[in-house]
């Protein structure tokens, strides 16, 4: 209910709400929770089919040990990878192509960690294990750390 609720209020293109149900942001955030239960359990080979299989029918690539908040939208996915030890908070937006990587083979956390409120535009690439702060707006490519309130454009 909360994923309809959060499409219905950032897509304006929508007409009704059985509509949601085709937006590939909505299958993919469904089956990644179905994903999570199993991969929280140890499940891992169950929970990568399951995301797996997402990736193939949806575009969006989003690996079942991320950590995803409460109104993440995913506008337009096509091309969206979100990382293992990714961790996105509440209310973000982003649109397509955007990739929450890592930058190589390091062990423990190697993606972002995003704040609140944040949107990040499309073919963004965020990569490593950086902090993107509450309420940033976000374009193309960051590598250090963003603080609050603070629009980046660039490198």
């Amino acid at each position: 209910k909360n994923q309809i609720e959060t499409i219905k209020k950032h897509d304006p293109a929508l007409k009704s709400k059985c509509e949601v149900f085709l937006y590939p942001s909505f299958k993919a955030q469904l089956r990644y929770k179905w994903a999570r239960f199993f991969y929280k359990r140890g499940h891992y080979l169950i929970s990568k089919y399951i995301m797996e299989k997402t990736k193939r029918k949806t575009g969006i690539e989003i690996h079942p040990g991320a950590k995803l908040g409460q109104g993440l939208f995913i506008d337009h996915g096509f091309g969206v990878v979100i990382g293992e030890t990714a961790e996105i908070g509440d209310n973000v937006t982003m649109y397509h192509g955007v990739t929450l990587g890592g930058t190589g083979k390091e062990k423990g956390k190697r993606h972002p960690t995003v704040g609140n409120n944040v949107f990040i535009g499309c073919g963004a690439k965020i990569l490593g294990n950086i902090k993107i702060g509450d309420n940033v707006k976000r374009k193309v490519i960051i590598n250090r750390y963003i603080q609050f309130l603070f629009f980046y454009f660039g490198i």
